[in-house]
């Protein structure tokens, strides 16, 4: 080795987990010290599976890092709290088993937080406990003794302000130490239930490959009830050992013995012991800030009329707000396609690059202004921490469907994108509760179904300008819609396939915050580059094809443009499905517009203005001036002469998007979710099956009617 090398400080790379309960900071930590952009949130559940990065040391040496889902015990009642606990024991296959483990915990409600870094101090490896929200602390009048709490447990206690930065330099350091002290943390297990940890931790260390310290931590939690969530990935125990869990369980129970509760209780007496010697409680004058905001918005009935006043803003916002951006996206996309036209010879490779992919894709992009309104929207609930509050004030109604208040949270997460609503019911104890959830969380109108929204909205009120009352009365509806659906279904489930009483909800309300503007800021530049990447890829590529396929073959010459996309392979598929969509108020035309969409929601928007910017050609193939894809609607024509595209038309569209599945990634992870192709294709049949009668039923009522 060279003079000047430096020593290697450890044999391979170190694997931190990061831990703790919901919504203590986990992720905002993981972001500091890793530098990525993982979503985070005020409110339970916003990870749900593991991620990893990596750090580096004080002398420049990489540190791998996990932060794993929020739970409050290592006993699993969930299957993102067993994700947690199967990496922490080392069950999956597909992770390192962690070195070296980061408690984090929420210094206002410490003796809380101890019980989870309890558990995790049996498992006899380095921990540092980290204190995050110091500041709330001092804020409530808590003082801690840090100094008093690392002599009592034998280690490194981090004061921390996740959200500022503040402690990350002194725990960057503590990762650095290769000699991290072991806990001499100890508790008494009862005398009746030694022997059969002594027993179980033997055969986990002899038949399951144990470490001693790891095999006592698992003995102790298979002798907890609730730790009986499995996960794919995992590990199953021995033959012996579940054999000896079984003969141990069967004992107690004829002798009438809760050992299951007599393990919690020592533990708690033990935290309780540990609390009394380093937390001084302050002393609050009156109702905090908070506790005056919660008076209003979880009052039973001011909390409905601020979730409405919230829901109203926000659209509002949507229209007033991005008019200006969008009408410029609008001229830059136009301009873009006429530069094409003034440099590029008239023919086919023209048409493609003007008709297909620029029009395609620029109809789509000009909705961007309003989808980031909607993310910024969602991102400040997030992190104030108002989504709680809302989760709380909607567990009456949902407990009459058959569900909780926890289902609200993926369902509300479900406004954004399906796909991560639906993992985020891994935070759902019941398993029935759960696969309801994930069911019905696809009604729940996302933001790919906004441009197709948007568009109707546009094409179904005569002239220029739609009045502001319309536009947001129309998306509320929608967004009522879409909801009622979720609760009725899931009333309907619960009462049939999915029988179950529902679970009490068990959810902290956390404090309120300030918005991380610069986290909402993040998400929102991630979920814009999402959607261009969408935009770029998936939709460019539909619409080119789709161009192709409204195109060729060539119609006899003399054909009208109308006649051309009949003639052509995507005019005879629409025209194939068009018996089984006619009765809904849809032609042919309409129908490519539905095939496309399959493979995302907002695809209609692009494939109808490529169907519909084809008409515009004359019969030698030369490009007609394009009006605005709204006039092209109300332009359209059946026919005998009637209008396609009539207010009752576009709101038998709308309500068709509101409740058909026409998303394939939401199938392909609602596979993975169930793991089962069962669901999914239960879910997809009985999901059109209702766009198609609710539709029915609007445009056979409103032609009755005489709309």
């Amino acid at each position: 080795m060279s003079a000047d090398a430096k020593p290697t400080l450890y044999p391979r790379t170190p694997v931190y987990a990061i831990i703790g309960n919901p919504n203590c900071g986990k992720s905002t930590l993981f972001n500091a010290l890793t530098g990525l952009k993982q979503k985070v949130g005020n409110y339970p559940g916003v990870t749900v599976e593991k991620k990893q990065g990596t750090t580096y040391s004080q002398h420049g040496q990489p540190l791998a890092v996990i932060d794993l889902p929020g739970t409050y015990s290592l006993a699993a009642r969930s299957p993102d709290e067993a994700v947690t606990r199967d990496v922490l024991l080392g069950r999956r296959a597909d992770t390192p088993t962690p070195d070296r483990i980061i408690c984090l915990v929420d210094a206002t409600n410490l003796e809380r937080n101890l019980y989870l870094v309890h558990q995790v101090l049996d498992l006899g490896r380095p921990v540092i406990l980290v204190l995050n929200m110091m500041d709330l602390a001092a804020a409530a009048g808590v003082n801690i003794r840090v100094a008093r709490l690392e002599k009592e447990l034998g280690i490194p206690v981090i004061p921390c302000e996740a959200v500022n930065g503040k402690g990350i330099l002194q725990l960057k350091l503590a990762m650095s130490r290769p000699d991290l002290p072991l806990s001499r943390h100890a508790w008494d297990v009862p005398p009746a239930i030694a022997a059969a940890v002594a027993e179980l931790q033997a055969s986990l260390a002899a038949n399951d490959g144990k470490p001693p310290l790891s095999a006592r931590a698992e003995a102790l939690l298979l002798l907890t009830d609730q730790d009986s969530v499995r996960v794919a990935g995992s590990t199953p125990l021995s033959a012996r050992t579940a054999e000896i869990l079984q003969a141990w369980q069967k004992r107690w129970e004829a002798e009438g013995m809760d050992w299951a509760g007599a393990l919690v209780n020592s533990r708690y007496e033990a935290i309780g012991r540990l609390a009394a010697e380093v937390v001084q409680p302050g002393v609050m004058a009156g109702p905090t800030v908070s506790d005056r905001i919660d008076a209003v918005v979880t009052h039973p009935i001011w909390g409905w009329l601020v979730l409405v006043a919230v829901m109203t803003l926000l659209f509002v916002s949507i229209f007033t707000l991005a008019e200006y951006p969008m009408d410029w996206i609008g001229v830059q996309v136009a301009a873009l396609a006429g530069w094409v036209r003034g440099v590029m010879p008239p023919g086919d490779l023209r048409d493609l690059i003007t008709d297909g992919a620029i029009e395609g894709v620029g109809t789509i992009i000009t909705f961007l202004p309003q989808i980031l309104i909607l993310f910024f929207f969602i991102g400040l609930l997030e992190n104030t921490g108002y989504m709680a509050r809302a989760a709380f004030i909607m567990d009456r109604l949902m407990s009459r469907v058959g569900l909780n208040g926890k289902s609200f949270i993926p369902l509300l997460s479900s406004y954004a994108c399906a796909i991560p609503g639906i993992m985020a019911t891994r935070t759902i104890e019941d398993p029935k509760d759960r696969l309801t959830t994930i069911l019905v969380a696809p009604l729940m109108s996302c933001s790919a179904r906004l441009p197709v929204y948007l568009l109707m909205i546009a094409a179904l009120v005569p002239g220029d300008r739609v009045p502001l009352a319309t536009k947001v009365g129309l998306m509320l509806l929608m967004y009522a819609l879409g909801t009622g659906g979720a609760f009725g279904f899931a009333w309907l489930f619960k009462r049939t396939l999915l029988k179950g009483a529902p679970p009490l909800m068990i959810m902290e309300l956390p404090p309120y915050r300030l918005p991380g503007l610069k986290d909402v800021a993040m998400h929102m530049v991630e979920r814009a580059g999402l959607f261009l990447k969408r935009a770029g890829t998936i939709i460019l590529g539909i619409s080119i094809v789709l161009w192709f396929l409204s195109t060729f073959p060539r119609a006899p010459a003399g054909a009208t443009s109308i006649q051309q996309v009949e003639y052509s392979i995507a005019g005879r598929a629409g025209h194939a499905i068009e018996p089984l969509i006619k009765p809904i108020g849809f032609d042919w035309r309409i129908g490519i517009g539905l095939i496309s969409s399959f493979a995302a929601r907002e695809v209609f928007v692009s494939s109808t203005a490529v169907v519909f910017s084809v008409e515009n050609f004359d019969a030698n193939h030369e490009h007609a001036d394009i009006a605005p894809l709204r006039v092209a609607l109300r332009n359209a024509r059946w026919p005998d002469g009637r209008p396609l595209f009539t207010p009752l038309v576009c709101l038998s569209l709308m309500i068709y998007y509101v409740f058909a599945m026409q998303c394939m990634s939401t199938i392909a992870v609602v596979r993975r979710e169930t793991n089962t192709w069962r669901w999914p294709i239960f879910q997809t049949a009985y999901m059109t099956g209702a766009a198609w009668i609710l539709s029915f039923i609007v445009y056979q009522g409103g032609t009755a009617l005489g709309f």
